[in-house]
């Protein structure tokens, strides 16, 4: 009478098995059809966020559409009460004005040398200059950096004197050289670089590298100039803006026969009645190339921090 009861009692456990599996499945099942779901933490904007932004927009924007407006109308409609708030059909002719009243087109081209120069050597030297105050162990490696970022509380005003004495010297005065050189190293590029490598590059990167065999320039070429690209290319952004819109030194430098394009709009504003559409009009050929650059290292900010982010 044993044996037969063995067989129930298999089969009336799998059953009650099946009952306790069932429930979390079926509770599971309910959850996924109408249960609360979570939502995304992140935050969402709302109908004023999009509306400051759209505020902040147009107030950013309107300078760049007046610059517009004013380069395309004549001076005549400028005087106008209230003025014209549309561009007009003389955009060309008032850039045709610009450039036959100062040399606009040598001028871009001198900026375009002198600002891609700087931004270059800025670029590379700072990088060097940082991952070696960052990741490199040197006597007086404390001094150093506090001294280069001493200079930076030095106006720069007070150089301008033995600046330009050195460069008569060497008789590069009204040479692009003049203006380059003296741009190639800047202290916050210096600063700035190294503070990013800090938080950005590993230790144990380059001790595995070196384990490997790799040089300290081989590492720099293949580990830290990956990785800095984000910061580099902040640091190009920034340096190529600064240089081309820097008018103190060039007009110190340079004279009007071989100018950059800060220099050569000052030209535009000399005379007894300033024809405000041709000011305007070489102050957008002045804009252009900026706007480009910017848009163009816009998009490798972007890609650089996809590509060389380092997760830890």
């Amino acid at each position: 009478m044993t044996a037969p009861a063995a067989p129930a009692e298999a089969s009336a456990a799998p059953a009650g098995a099946a009952r306790s599996t069932g429930r979390p499945v079926r509770a599971a099942s309910r959850l996924r059809r109408g249960g609360p779901r979570r939502r995304p933490s992140g935050m969402r904007a709302g109908k004023i966020t999009y509306a400051l932004l759209i505020v902040a927009l147009l107030f950013s924007a309107f300078p760049f559409y007046w610059t517009i407006v004013a380069a395309s109308r004549s001076n005549a409609d400028m005087a106008q009460v209230p003025p014209a708030l549309t561009p007009g059909p003389n955009l060309f002719s008032n850039f045709e004005a610009a450039m036959a009243e100062a040399d606009i087109g040598r001028a871009l081209f001198n900026s375009l040398v002198v600002s891609g120069s700087i931004t270059l050597g800025t670029v590379l030297c700072c990088t060097l200059a940082g991952f070696a105050f960052a990741k490199l162990r040197f006597r007086g490696r404390n001094a150093l950096l506090a001294l280069t970022v001493g200079t930076m509380m030095i106006p720069p005003q007070l150089g301008v004197i033995p600046l330009f004495m050195l460069i008569a010297e060497l008789q590069w005065v009204n040479q692009l050289q003049s203006v380059i050189l003296p741009g190639l190293v800047s202290a916050f590029g210096v600063f700035f670089m190294r503070q990013f490598l800090v938080q950005s590059l590993p230790d144990e990167l380059i001790e595995a590298a070196r384990v490997d065999g790799a040089s300290t320039a081989r590492i720099f070429w293949t580990i830290v100039i990956p990785i800095a690209r984000p910061g580099m290319a902040v640091l190009g952004l920034l340096t190529f803006m600064t240089a081309w819109n820097d008018f103190f030194w060039p007009i110190v430098a340079l004279s009007s026969q071989n100018p950059t394009v800060q220099v050569a709009l000052r030209q535009l504003g000399g005379g007894y009645v300033q024809d405000q559409s041709v000011i305007m009009a070489g102050t957008l050929l002045g804009t252009l190339p900026v706007l480009l650059v910017f848009g163009l290292l816009g998009r490798q900010i972007v890609g650089g921090i996809m590509r060389g982010a380092v997760k830890g």
